[in-house]
């Protein structure tokens, strides 16, 4: 069998199909490579024909308008979005073509949305085969970006606080309204055309704040000095930081800038009325306190060390009431419960708090509730007042208002009593001399003793009534002290009762009434023993002297049984006493407290059960160191001529009670007097109009012409009288130019005053009611002795 001849070329013709095929592969498979990369980028790339039919498009385009491959390609791609318009792309696109690219933000708003779109776009002119051109785009949606800038604008813009963006060297590259007008610039223009270097307020100021800067690459609330266009300096607070190229050099300062100058006008105006309210505060008499809900201290002004003696630290925290007595803490808790619970809007109160020295002050309280911004209550704040010297006061003039009141009835009870106690001891006193037996002459002492304790009743009442303080002379308490106890000595004796004292020496002198003072120590003294010898068969009596603030101070202390805490407060009451009746008339200590607060001093006990009493009497100083000398009241005159050497002498007696007239009457004329009586002043001048006499014994306090007046109208006629009428003592009488008789004043009142001191001075003699007859025998025999005539 015969073969075919082989055709050889068949085979080269298959192997160039084939590498043909498989560069088909390989360029098919390259380009979906591609176009699945243009697919998976997040920008839209496509490519537009001259009228604006969509060419080319990749995925992202077709997700952001909406629609698919098919329904994009051959559409223009106005089809798909409302702005821009056609009519704006038709007008935009000769530029395009002109400048061949272009590239920018637009908005674009797409059919199937309201609001816009915001993309990043650039777009290329392409030239094709033939002369043929397209576009070719990209975009980007940046719309997240862009509203962020806007807000950062619009931020940027409102805010109220200067911003700027600066150079190192202080040109300024851009600043916010705010700052513009912080500045009192006109526009921003005209800010960043000068240099923000030149704002500060000197140079040493801009380079501690570019020094900062510097050092820690930002900076906080730095104060800082600008000046405005118009040359005025505001003070500011600036934050800033830099930024800094690839080598660290500062590029760009951005900072944030706020004017305080207000503010700080306003705490400096703030400060100033802090700083008055405070001064206020520490100023004002009482004491500020603030407290909590719970009654706790939040606040106390300075005046608490004075008003308590303790620091305001020191009662920060702690509850009210902590000092206060026992007594008025309740009360005053329940005020402050009051306000806090609203069922009060204002209180006041007194109550007694213990000072740092451990005395008691009264303090007045007048608390109101502090609110909050909400209208409720917060606490309490209240003005604390020491009123304890006002309170003194008030009780010493209430006790002197009554003391006076008692006083106005005692002189007038006393008074009263002195004619029938004088007319009783004349009548006992005749009836004693004329007794038959010694058993009359006893039951007559007996009625005499009773009638001078009577008068020494009198006496207390007229010295409560009338304390007088006539002739204060400076003197020393420690001798007033020697003679009390000298004078009390032997009766202390004998009752087995000692006396401890020793003063110390350089004592100031005080000034005082000897006779009154002797009386006061004389009264403690007397009662102090009493007190012993009622509990005990023998004691001790302490007393003691000191200074202490300007005042000499005598204590007058005893181990008697004590004063019961009941009657402590009444011991210096009138007539009140715990002696058995007829044992104490009750008016010795209200003697004590009238005389010493006639003297400006103060006198006080104090006491317990048991443990005796204890007296001080404190008493001012006499100004500068001088002793004066002894000063001792003169003693009554006393004749030594005896009764008999009254006879034949003449006497007038002037007193309105008949009872005293008729008593001196009898008693005198028993002792020889030629004595003659009459009830008033007019009644003895017409008697001494035609009679003499050589003394007169009248009352003080006639109705009428009183004895005083009597005896000046007396002393005037007499000086009137020519000196050669004058007669010797004893026989002319004043009508015909006589010598005036010897006055003898007779009056209820104490003697120790000035009106009687003045007559003393006059040649008068006084005798206090009630007397007996041989006291005034005895006083008429001794001004009756011889002696030159004393001229009124």
């Amino acid at each position: 069998m015969s073969k075919k001849p082989h055709d050889k070329s068949a085979a080269p013709a298959t192997l160039a199909e084939s590498e043909l095929q498989l560069l088909n592969e390989r360029i098919s498979r390259s380009q979906r490579a591609y176009r699945d990369l243009i697919d998976h980028l997040d920008q839209a790339l496509f490519t537009l024909s001259l009228q604006g039919e969509i060419c080319v498009a990749n995925r992202e385009l077709s997700r952001i308008v909406g629609a698919s491959f098919q329904e994009l390609i051959g559409r223009k791609l106005t089809a798909f979005i409302d702005s821009p318009s056609p009519a704006e792309l038709e007008r935009a696109l000769p530029a395009l073509l002109k400048k061949g690219a272009w590239s920018g933000a637009v908005p674009v708003r797409l059919k199937h949305e309201k609001e816009n779109r915001y993309f990043s776009c650039w777009f290329q002119v392409k030239e094709g085969d033939g002369g043929s051109r397209s576009v070719i785009g990209w975009a980007r949606d940046v719309t997240a970006q862009h509203e962020s800038e806007a807000r950062f604008s619009e931020l940027f813009e409102s805010l109220r606080e200067g911003i700027i963006f600066s150079t190192p060297d202080g040109r300024i590259l851009d600043a916010n309204p705010a700052l513009v007008r912080m500045l009192g610039f006109d526009s921003k223009e005209e800010l960043l055309r000068g240099n923000f270097a030149d704002r500060y307020g000197s140079p040493e100021e801009r380079e501690r704040f570019l020094r900062l800067i510097g050092e820690k690459g930002s900076v906080r609330n730095v104060d800082v000095v600008l000046r405005r266009k118009d040359g005025r300096r505001i003070h500011c607070l600036t934050s800033g930081f830099a930024i800094r190229d690839a080598s660290g050099r500062p590029v760009r300062l951005q900072g944030i800038i706020v004017d305080i100058t207000e503010r700080m006008e306003i705490e400096r105006k703030l400060h100033r009325e802090q700083e008055f309210g405070r001064q206020l505060i520490e100023c004002f008499p009482d004491v500020i306190a603030v407290m909590d809900r719970d009654g706790r201290f939040t606040y106390l002004s300075e005046r608490i060390r004075g008003v308590l003696g303790i620091s305001p630290a020191d009662y920060l925290g702690r509850r009210i009431g902590g000092a206060t007595h026992p007594d008025d803490a309740e009360p005053l808790l329940k005020m402050v419960r009051e306000i806090v619970d609203g069922r009060t809007g204002n209180a006041q109160i007194e109550s007694r708090v213990r000072h740092a020295s451990g005395e008691w002050r009264t303090l007045r309280t007048s608390a109101s509730p502090m609110f909050d911004e909400e209208g409720r209550i917060t606490g309490v704040v209240a003005s604390v007042r020491d009123v304890t010297a006002a309170y003194l006061a008030e009780q010493q003039n209430a006790q002197k208002e009554k003391f006076a009141s008692m006083g106005q009835m005692m002189a007038g009870a006393a008074h009263e009593l002195n004619n029938p106690l004088t007319a009783i001891l004349g009548v006992s006193d005749l009836l004693r001399e004329r007794a038959a037996d010694d058993a009359t002459r006893r039951q007559i002492d007996l009625v005499l003793q009773q009638a001078r304790r009577a008068a020494a009743i009198v006496q207390n009442l007229l010295a409560f009534s009338r304390p007088s303080v006539q002739g204060r002379a400076k003197l020393r308490i420690d001798e007033v002290l020697r003679d009390v106890i000298r004078s009390q000595s032997a009766s202390l004796a004998a009752k087995n009762i000692s006396v401890k004292f020793d003063p110390p020496g350089g004592l100031p002198s005080v000034e005082g009434d000897r006779r009154l003072l002797t009386q006061i120590f004389s009264n403690l003294v007397v009662n102090a023993e009493q007190a012993i010898s009622s509990a005990h068969d023998r004691g001790a009596i302490e007393i003691s002297l000191r200074e202490s603030g300007g005042l000499v101070c005598a204590v007058v202390a005893d181990d008697g049984p004590g004063i019961p805490l009941e009657n402590i407060s009444k011991v210096f009451d009138p007539f009140f006493t715990t002696k058995r009746p007829g044992g104490g008339s009750g008016l010795g200590l209200t003697i004590c407290l009238g005389v010493v607060k006639d003297h400006g001093g103060t006198i006080e006990v104090d006491s317990e059960p048991g443990r005796g009493a204890e007296f001080r009497v404190s008493l001012p100083a006499a100004a500068g160191e001088v002793e004066s000398p002894r000063v001792t009241q003169p003693e009554k005159a006393v004749s030594a001529v005896p009764p008999n050497g009254l006879a034949g002498h003449a006497a007038l007696i002037v007193d309105d009670e008949e009872s005293i007239r008729e008593i001196v009457q009898e008693g005198l004329s028993a002792r020889g007097m030629k004595v003659h009586a009459v009830g008033s002043s007019e009644e003895a001048m017409a008697y001494l109009e035609a009679n003499s006499c050589e003394v007169v014994i009248c009352d003080f306090n006639l109705p009428g012409m009183s004895g005083e007046k009597f005896f000046e109208h007396l002393a005037a006629n007499q000086r009137s009288a020519p000196a050669g009428s004058r007669g010797s003592a004893g026989g002319a009488s004043v009508h015909n130019g006589g010598e005036l008789p010897r006055f003898v004043f007779m009056t209820g009142d104490l003697v120790e005053s000035e009106a009687f001191d003045r007559l003393r001075g006059k040649g008068a003699a006084m005798l206090q009611k009630p007397f007996n007859i041989s006291s005034l025998a005895a006083l008429l025999a001794g001004l009756l002795q011889p002696h030159p005539s004393t001229a009124a």
